[in-house]
C-alpha cells in the first residue's frame, strides 16, 4: 500500500507542469538533504566513541 501511495506521488510529481512547482521542490530536497549530512557529520565521531570498545566498558564497569 505504502509503495503504491509513494509510487502514485512520484508520478504525479514526475508529470508536473508547474516549472516553480519542480524547482520548490527541488530546493526543499537540497535543503533537507543538506541538513540531514550535516546532523550526520556532527554526531558521526560520538556515535564512533561509544561503540568504540563496549566489551572494555564493560569489564571495567564490573571490576
Amino acid at each position: 500500500m505504502a509503495k503504491e501511495r509513494c509510487r502514485t506521488m512520484l508520478l504525479r510529481f514526475w508529470r508536473d507542469e508547474s516549472g516553480a512547482t519542480v524547482v520548490e521542490y527541488g530546493i526543499i530536497v537540497a535543503v533537507l538533504s543538506m541538513t540531514i549530512i550535516a546532523s550526520v557529520a556532527m554526531v558521526a565521531g560520538e556515535i564512533e566513541t561509544l561503540f568504540a570498545d563496549p566489551a572494555g566498558k564493560l569489564q571495567q564497569t564490573l571490576d
